[in-house]
This record gives C-alpha cells, structure tokens and sequence, in this order.
C-alpha cells in the first residue's frame, strides 16, 4: 500500500484521538501571564563539555534508560564551542540530575551526510525510540555544513539507524504525532540551497512529512523491528533561509502539531508563525502556508509548543521573551525569560509539561534547562 493512502487512512481517526484542545480556545489574558517564576533546574553541559543546549523533549513513559516526566536536552556545540558539532543528548529529572542519555560518533551513524551536529529537531515516542536531527559542520562555520540526516536511537541511547536524503537536508527543529505501532514526523529543513548562496537569502526552507512503522525500541531482544520510512512528502515550503556568522543558520524552525491538525511553523525570517492545515493528511504542499501572527512581539521566533489551552507558545531569537499566540493570531502575552541578560540569542528548544503547570525551555546564554512556572 502507498504511503500516501496509509496517511490519508489514518487522518480521520488521528483527529479524533488527539487530546490537545484545538489552537484557538484559550480565553482571558494569556497562559504565561500566570507563570511567575522562572527556575534554573541544571546545567545542560556533560562531562565530554558539550555546549549550545537546542532541542528539548519530554519522555512520555519510562522505558530502557529512558524514565518517564524526565527531560531530553540535545547538545549542537561541542566543547570548543563549535557550531554543528555537538553528540550528546542528556537527561535531566525534574529535580535537577543530569546523566547522559547518548553521546553519538560520527563512526555510529555513516550514512549521516556529514558527521554529527545534533539540532533542536528532536523526539521521544512511547514505544522507546529517540528521534534527533544532525546538522553538521567540521569546523563550525556554514561554509562546511552538510546534510546530516535523522538519528534513530533506542530507549538505551544506543544509534541503530539513520534516515537520510528524501529530502531530509539540514533538519533543525521536528515535531511528531505518535500513534503508537505508526509515527508521524514533521521536520523542518534548512539547507536547501543555503550555503552555496553565501549568506544570502534563499525561498527553499522546506517542512517534510514522514510516516513511520514503529517497533518496541526498548532494546530487548523481543524487538519487533526498528523504526521503517513508509513515504515521504513535502508538506510546506519556500521559506526563506540563510546562513548567519552567530547562528550558523537561519530558517523555518519551530513545529507544533495542534489538536485540529494544523501544524504551525517558526517561519523565523520573516517573523511571522505560519499555519498548515491538514498537516497529517494533506497530499501536496501549502507553501508557506497561513500567516497565524506576523510582527507584533514576534522577534524572530524559533521553538514553538502548543499549551494545554491551545495556545501557541514561541520564543523568540531576538530578545530572549517568550510569547503567546491565540489562534486567531491575537498575541495575548510576552514575557522576558532570559535570565542572563544577553537578550538575543538565547533560546531555542521548548515543551509544555504534559499535565500543565509550567514550561520547559533551553538557555543557551548559560546553557541551562529552565522551567517557568
């Protein structure tokens, strides 16, 4: 059976399933207006020294090493402070205590284009596979980026497999819709054309949709499979991206699923959080789809979560604030939560907790995992 029939097949039943409100009903002043404190939980940084903490991932259930509420913090810098060349994923309890969940070589993965430079594209699926973007460089300047791949690992933090090609070209943030015996991949990509434009400007930032047949991933030796690429299908693009000297790269970032099946998109250039309906289902692309909220707060947005109340929650690159948006677009709350006092270039990788309360976010200011509450 096609890929494409497989999606479209199990749309109806996805939509139904979700539990995460539709964007669009939260009500009153904004759900981060409530949250007032804003405390450091740990250092991001392991033993080897990686820096630059990205993506950040909550663990649904305890499996292998993985244990369940626990954080998952991707490292992209190594100890030298090279961009697109971090290995490590830590994992971080909510009390504070870090071990390293993974530390990749570049000899564990061949097929990824390029080596290891692990970026905020990064999730954890209840049956035990950690999903992590590489998006890497040999010295940390653009000029040696390459396409990098997805890194599939088991619930011991062991890399059993690679996805790469298909489109997959410098994933830097990802979202997934997790079905249990199927998964669901949203990925953002940035390098399409980036480099060889040299810093400028390129319409080619693309998000791909990836469908998954899932095994048990706990490592045992009643596996019933590694994780299979069942299709592939660009699902937006003609973002624009473009290498930068402090960022490496600038393109589409952040991507949440909400609960009516759009997928909203950091569209971090033109400063504006864009909005694809029918993420899940959809045969071809949108483009860059519907502008959700343009301007306003938004000062080049970068990690996006949905709330519990349906709000869609970003932060920005710009200024070190965090911001919410209804889905009407109205911006209803923008805090500062950076607490170093660089402002910009600070944030990146977010996540809500499941049962509400508080959200979890990076700062790559002091590398930290912080939890606003």
């Amino acid at each position: 059976m096609r890929a494409q029939a497989l999606v479209v097949m199990i749309g109806l039943p996805v939509f139904a399933s979700l539990v995460i409100a539709a964007a669009g009903g939260g009500q009153g002043p904004g759900f981060i207006n409530h949250l007032n404190q804003n405390s450091s939980i740990a250092s991001t940084v392991p033993k080897n020294g990686d820096v630059n903490p990205y993506g950040v991932a909550l663990v649904p259930r305890s499996v292998g090493s993985l244990v369940a509420n626990n954080i998952l913090v991707s490292n992209f810098n190594n100890s030298t402070n090279a961009q697109g060349t971090g290995t490590t994923i830590v994992q971080i309890t909510p009390q504070g205590n870090l071990s390293v969940f993974a530390q990749i070589a570049a000899g564990a993965v061949p097929a990824c284009v390029g080596g290891v430079g692990l970026t905020t594209a990064l999730v954890v699926l209840r049956s035990g596979w950690v999903i992590v973007g590489s998006l890497p460089t040999t010295n940390g300047m653009a000029a040696t980026a390459q396409a990098g791949c997805l890194i599939v690992l088991n619930s011991q933090g062991t890399p059993v497999e690679t996805f790469a090609g298909n489109g997959i070209n410098g994933p830097w943030d990802m979202t997934a819709l997790d079905l249990g015996s199927l998964a669901v991949l949203f990925v953002s990509n940035v390098l399409n054309g980036t480099v060889a434009a040299n810093g400028a400007t390129v319409p080619q930032g693309s998000v791909l949709r990836i469908l998954l047949a899932m095994g048990d991933g706990d490592g045992d030796n009643d596996d019933t499979g590694m994780p299979q690429m069942l299709g592939h299908t660009e699902i937006a693009g003609g973002f624009g991206e473009r290498t930068d000297p402090s960022a490496l790269v600038i393109g589409p970032t952040g991507l949440a699923l909400g609960g009516d099946g759009t997928l909203y998109v950091a569209d971090t250039l033109a400063n504006r959080i864009a909005a694809i309906p029918f993420a899940a289902v959809r045969p071809a692309s949108a483009g860059t789809g519907n502008t959700l909220s343009q301007n306003g707060a938004l000062n080049g947005p970068l990690g996006l979560a949905i709330e519990l109340n349906g709000d869609v929650v970003t932060v920005n690159g710009g200024d070190g604030n965090m911001v919410e948006v209804r889905g009407d677009g109205t911006q209803v709350a923008a805090i500062n939560v950076d607490t170093t006092g660089a402002g910009a270039g600070t944030l990146f990788g977010l996540a809500v907790k499941p049962e509400g309360g508080g959200i979890y976010f990076v700062n790559d200011g002091n590398n930290t995992l912080n939890f606003l509450h």
